[in-house]
């Protein structure tokens, strides 16, 4: 099966993770299919702190991967702040 998960990158105590399509019996941070986004949990000020590529997010979910609990998280929370502000 194919999941859409985090890789974990950065060095101790700074973490980045990246938005992976990867076979799931592969280990976390090995092998991967396409890189389609990246986290970054200690992002502050103006720094991008997540940003995920929706075409290729949305063609992976088409044929089946599914996402990790924590993905879909924040997939939900990029289209939160994606969206438009109601004025």
């Amino acid at each position: 099966m194919v999941v859409i998960r985090l890789a974990r990158g950065g060095s101790k105590a700074r973490p980045f993770f990246s938005i992976v399509v990867a076979d799931k019996r592969v280990r976390r941070d090995g092998r991967f299919i396409e890189r389609i986004g990246f986290y970054n949990p200690t992002a502050v000020g103006g720094a991008e702190g997540l940003r995920i590529a929706q075409d290729r997010l949305t063609y992976w979910k088409s044929v089946g991967a599914q996402a990790s609990p924590t993905v879909e998280r924040l997939i939900n929370q990029g289209a939160k702040a994606a969206a438009p502000v109601a004025a």
